[in-house]
């Protein structure tokens, strides 16, 4: 095993431009990064740049520089999706052959009926695609009232069920997610995520709570977390990696509420792991911004992150490497509320390793996870194809 630690850090939502095949998925012109630069007026991420993010795609006012300090690409997603459970599961090595049902016209009696009897819930209300925001404001009287979850669900593969916290207590909600996820969402119904979305306030004013729950399949295959565990090497987890992995192949696992309490981890932990793989999740950028169509949220959570970077570069000793990517796209510019088919950035930084290298257009997410496993030369039939020896010069 090489001596030595992987620090890799998901960008929840922040794409790079649309993917060949995004017409198909009604994302024709997006591009998470440069229409968030170009609606505000231009990004302040000085540090990001420096490791050659204006160099991928023109951002404004991100210039590119012939001295980056890292290397720099983009990746396409081979799977046919564009949500975060796919997109983790790629970037780990494992793309995914076959869709997961969407619902554009809400879920079917007999799927609901099912929920019902299954978790003992009563009623429901809702029953189609939303934002979360908005049918909570509409439906969260009534729900009050007479005690029935809030069904509904996006332009991705996801059952999500809201409840107030004193309507349905927080462990009761998990448990109808549970069993909700294990025995009503299977066979052809067998969504990518039940998400528990829990809320707080009163009429008129209600707001969600950082509370989320993710219950995800597990991945089709063995994937880089599986393959480190198997032969030794530490793995830690930073917010929602646990949930998307099914806690597989994951020894340390830290749940966090917000990407600056996700940031305050990478750091701490950063700091004190000397060997391994610490892969985190940052997912204000989706959650609070893409999906509620805020691009000055979304410039501003970007300009935070990058205002971190030189505290988690001093963590990267000679024979560790940060890479820096993303799960799928979320602009905040576009139509629509839903994530965006879009290539992901890959940016990777080595205390010791190559300057300046263009990573290209990558084929796959994948390519990350195994750039991960040959860094620990650990055996692995993953997809992808590695870039260490590009970052190491080689």
């Amino acid at each position: 095993m090489k001596h030595g630690k992987i620090i890799l850090i998901v960008l929840d939502g922040v794409g790079i431009g649309e993917l060949p095949d995004a017409f198909s998925y009604g994302d024709s012109g997006t591009n998470t990064l440069a229409n968030t630069a170009r609606v505000v007026g231009g990004l302040r991420i000085p540090h990001l740049g420096k490791l050659g993010f204006g160099n991928i795609v023109p951002i404004e006012g991100v210039p590119a520089t012939t001295s980056a300090r890292g290397c720099f690409g983009k990746m396409a997603e081979l799977s046919k999706a564009k949500d975060s459970t796919t997109g983790h599961w790629e970037l780990a090595g494992v793309v995914t052959e076959q869709t997961f049902p969407t619902y554009p016209r809400g879920f079917p009696p007999n799927l609901l009926k099912k929920f019902m009897d299954l978790t003992g819930c009563r009623g429901f209300l809702g029953n189609r695609p939303a934002s979360g925001t908005e049918i909570i404001k509409e439906l969260g009287d009534e729900h009050v009232k007479t005690g029935f979850p809030i069904v509904y669900t996006s332009g991705d593969s996801v059952f999500q069920i809201a409840a107030h916290e004193e309507v349905i207590p927080l462990g009761k909600l998990y448990e109808i997610c549970k069993k909700t996820r294990e025995d009503v969402v299977v066979g052809e119904h067998r969504v990518g995520r039940v998400i528990a979305r829990p809320f707080v306030g009163k009429s008129g004013s209600y707001a969600r709570t950082p509370n989320r729950k993710d219950f995800a399949l597990e991945p089709p295959g063995e994937t880089v977390l599986d393959v480190l565990m198997k032969n030794g090497v530490p793995t830690v987890s930073i917010g929602k990696i646990d949930d998307l992995f099914s806690g597989k192949g994951l020894g340390e696992k830290i749940h966090t509420k917000s990407n600056a309490d996700g940031i305050s981890e990478i750091k701490r932990q950063g700091k004190k792991m000397k060997e391994g793989l610490l892969m985190a999740n940052l997912v204000d950028f989706d959650m609070l911004y893409g999906h509620r169509q805020d691009p000055k949220g979304f410039a501003k959570a970007l300009e935070e992150f990058d205002d971190s970077l030189p505290e988690i570069l001093e963590n990267i000793e000679n024979n560790d490497i940060l890479m820096i990517t993303a799960d799928h796209g979320n602009d905040p510019t576009d139509k629509s509320t839903d994530h965006s088919r879009e290539y992901v950035p890959i940016v990777s930084y080595t205390a010791t390793g190559a300057r300046n290298v263009n990573l290209g257009v990558r084929k796959s997410f994948s390519d990350a996870g195994k750039t991960v496993a040959q860094f620990f030369s650990v055996q692995e039939s993953l997809a992808g194809e590695s870039f260490l020896d590009m970052i190491y010069g080689n």
